[in-house]
């Protein structure tokens, strides 16, 4: 039987202590995507979603990073395509 040594690389469940910033993430997602809105089709749902990502990583500030948005903090510049 092999058994498990170093530290665990995921949130065990029933140990979301674990990782606190996963789970504000996931309670921020639920209650303001999830929660927020009726998703008519699976494309509906993935066009929702995305939106709240990019909010959420380019245009809210976060307090945590000096209320900045995360999109600020990448070294290129917050420009979101990629170069063609």
């Amino acid at each position: 039987m092999n058994s498990l040594r170093g530290p665990c690389g995921f949130s065990r469940p029933g140990k979301p202590t674990e990782n606190a910033f996963i789970e504000s993430l996931n309670g921020k997602f639920r209650a303001e995507c999830l929660n927020a809105y009726w998703f008519l089709s699976l494309d509906d749902a993935r066009a929702k979603m995305a939106e709240w990502r990019r909010d959420y990583n380019e245009d809210r500030p976060h307090g945590a990073i000096g209320h900045k948005a995360p999109i600020l903090l990448t070294s290129h510049g917050g420009i979101t395509s990629p170069p063609t």
